[in-house]
């Protein structure tokens, strides 16, 4: 059945990749004690099993913080967060408002311009769905037709 997985899947551009976890303090302080003890930032990548970038990043985040705690994934907020209840509001009084309409909306009442894409994203992250009604779908084609003849 395989691994359960437990990282982050990022998809841009159509393209998907996971996202890796970072390593332990405890891997991090050995390379730095080792590059202390005079060994190379290279060299240390070789004998801890990563790669020479990460050695090299890690030991300038050391000299530069004097820290080797990663540092924050994620926790971007978005433009559209300090308006969450000005559009959820929104659609709910108009359940058929579009996407269009509704960023025209924002802009007039906030200032914010956001794309219509946008806007259905953030609104789909916030429990909203948006589904075709009855009256906005063809009955039926031409083809299921059946003749009288």
């Amino acid at each position: 059945m395989g691994i359960p997985f437990r990282g982050q899947i990022m998809i841009h551009h159509g393209r998907r990749w996971i996202m890796g976890k970072p390593y332990s303090l405890d891997l991090r302080e050995r390379i730095i004690g080792f590059v202390e003890g005079g060994g190379s930032r290279r060299e240390a990548a070789d004998r801890f099993g990563v790669s020479a970038s990460c050695a090299i990043k890690l030991v300038d985040r050391w000299e530069r913080t004097g820290s080797v705690t990663p540092g924050q994934r994620g926790g971007s907020v978005g433009k559209l967060a300090p308006h969450k209840d000005f559009l959820l509001g929104r659609v709910k009084e108009k359940p058929d408002i579009t996407m269009p309409e509704l960023a025209e909306a924002l802009k007039a009442q906030t200032g914010t311009e956001a794309a219509p894409a946008s806007l259905s994203r953030f609104l789909i992250r916030h429990g909203q769905r948006f589904k075709k009604n009855a009256a906005s779908q063809r009955t039926k084609s031409s083809r299921c037709r059946v003749s009288t003849r």
